[in-house]
């Protein structure tokens, strides 16, 4: 695998936007794609000097599209765009996701339909290569015209204003410029307008999120397995044949996992002969529940890559002759399609919280509340109050932003899709669910206990063993605060699937490698 990407050319997937965000590889601009880009400019220029009306070329914007601007007062026109959207509030977002807005700007830019310069380019390429990363308001873009706000915040630096990240202070971009002796750019016709218009910022956190709720999805399936066998559930819902009745890849992918993580259990043996007839339905439908979300994460993935190699400019340059001005800026194809992977994100949430409960109930030879001496201790009876908290907090999230419109630029952007707001919701839901799913974490690991001296499997043991490192059996009361936060730590920083991937691997455990879940 090449560690160098081409951007404009090459297939740009989640998994390979990540590793340029992390300096796993450098972007770079080809020959090819610098034919296009070069083509395409020459076009913008002889627009200008033809004076051929084409809309953000020689025109004024949104509701000034009729207001002819002269040649000389073109390249004015860009920098002004940059200024007057900057209208963005709030907190600023994660620099992270700045840094993938920036290169996923590069990635449309470069394909050559765009009118802007090399040099505008390579100084984004500079911003990323050097972590140079711009500062951008979290509130602001409704999701039409593009993320107009927001993407005019991300590329003030270029012409000197805005402010930059340096570490994890906000400095003013022109004090970096100067301090590097580095000149702002003077942006040329259609330039201002090329780099604001685009979906980017809802792009950059449906990237992320595609990370980010993966990750949960296969969390979601490790601990329903530990609560499952701490619960002595059945594993026999998970048999393949039984979803091969009714195939929907992430039932059967989530089957598969969970009878992988739960073959040849102790615990599992030891009442294959009992007199329970069947499980409640948050153990055994976890294949049709985990797997409707694992089925909304593939439609997240594979429309996420679809934009991240389209054109989301407006107007597209074909040539001089042949410009079009359209609507491929609009974020309705990501805003739907957010609002649905948050709703899957809160059934993880909710699934996870009725596992919880059954643990806390006394059923199946757990005590009461999973301690020894419940009444004198509380054991873990408010721990499920949180999941009970954070899960209808994100039910009040999933309302979905993408049904909503108000009319923005006087009427002439008359249906918006709000998609800005549809990618930052799908974030606070997922936060909320990687908290839910330490605390399930916490009972598991005390509920596996009540088992011993059985055992459950490699992957299984690994996970309780890597708990009890540093939280330890719930004997009497304490503040259990620091145990969800020290289990969410390790969920968060990815040390559980670290350790189950490397269990799996070292048993030769089919665990998490269906190429339909991979991000490459």
């Amino acid at each position: 695998m090449s560690n160098t990407f081409n951007y404009g050319t090459d297939h740009l997937t989640v998994g390979i936007c990540l590793d340029l965000v992390r300096k796993q590889r450098r972007g770079v601009i080809g020959a090819d794609a610098a034919k296009h880009i070069q083509s395409s400019q020459k076009a913008v220029q002889e627009i200008v000097h033809k004076q051929i009306p084409v809309y953000g070329i020689n025109t004024g914007f949104g509701p000034l599209c009729d207001n002819h601007i002269s040649e000389e007062d073109t390249a004015l026109l860009q920098s002004n765009i940059l200024k007057s959207h900057s209208v963005g509030v709030g907190k600023p977002i994660p620099k992270e996701i700045s840094k993938l807005m920036l290169i996923a700007k590069v990635q449309a830019l470069a394909q050559g339909y765009s009118g802007v310069r090399m040099e505008i380019l390579d100084r984004i390429i500079w911003h990323i290569d050097n972590d140079v990363i711009p500062v951008v308001p979290e509130k602001g873009s409704v999701g039409a015209s593009g993320d107009l706000a927001p993407l005019a915040h991300l590329f003030l630096p270029l012409i000197g204003l805005g402010e930059v990240w340096v570490l994890e202070n906000k400095v003013p971009a022109a004090t970096v410029l100067k301090m590097l002796n580095i000149e702002p750019k003077s942006l040329g016709p259609k330039e201002g307008l090329a780099l604001i218009n685009g979906t980017q910022f809802i792009l950059a956190f449906a990237v992320k999120a595609v990370e980010r709720l993966g990750n949960a999805l296969e969390m979601a399936d490790l601990a329903g397995a530990m609560s499952l066998e701490g619960l002595m559930g059945s594993s026999k819902p998970f048999d393949a044949r039984l979803h091969q009745l009714r195939p929907y890849k992430g039932s059967v992918h989530v089957a598969k996992n969970l009878f992988t993580l739960l073959d040849d259990s102790e615990i599992r043996h030891s009442h294959v002969n009992c007199n329970r007839v069947q499980d409640p339905y948050s153990l055994r439908c976890m294949p049709q529940v985990h797997g409707a979300s694992r089925n909304a994460w593939l439609h997240l993935k594979e429309l996420t890559e679809v934009e991240l190699n389209s054109v989301t400019d407006n107007p597209i340059i074909f040539d001089a002759e042949d410009t079009i001005s359209g609507g491929n800026f609009h974020g309705q194809p990501l805003a739907m399609v957010l609002d649905y992977a948050t709703v899957a994100a809160a059934e993880l949430g909710n699934i996870a919280d009725r596992r919880c409960y059954l643990m806390s109930e006394g059923r199946y030879g757990l005590p009461k509340l999973l301690v020894p001496d419940a009444g004198l201790n509380s054991g873990l009876m408010i721990p499920q109050y949180t999941t009970a908290a954070l899960v209808t907090e994100n039910k009040t999230l999933c309302f979905p932003a993408s049904a909503d419109s108000v009319p923005t630029s006087l009427g002439q952007e008359d249906h918006v899709s709000m998609g800005s707001i549809s990618s930052r919701k799908l974030h606070s839901v997922l936060e909320n669910l990687e908290y839910i799913q330490a605390i399930e974490l916490l009972y598991a690991a005390q509920a596996l206990d009540f088992r011993r001296p059985l055992k459950s499997t490699p992957v299984v043991e690994a996970l309780h063993s890597l708990i009890r490192e540093h939280v330890p059996f719930i004997d009497n009361d304490r503040v259990f605060a620091d145990d969800i936060n020290f289990i969410h730590g390790l969920l968060i920083n990815g040390t559980f699937l670290e350790k189950a991937r490397e269990i799996a691997k070292q048993h030769q455990l089919n665990l998490f490698n269906d190429d339909d879940f991979g991000i490459y």
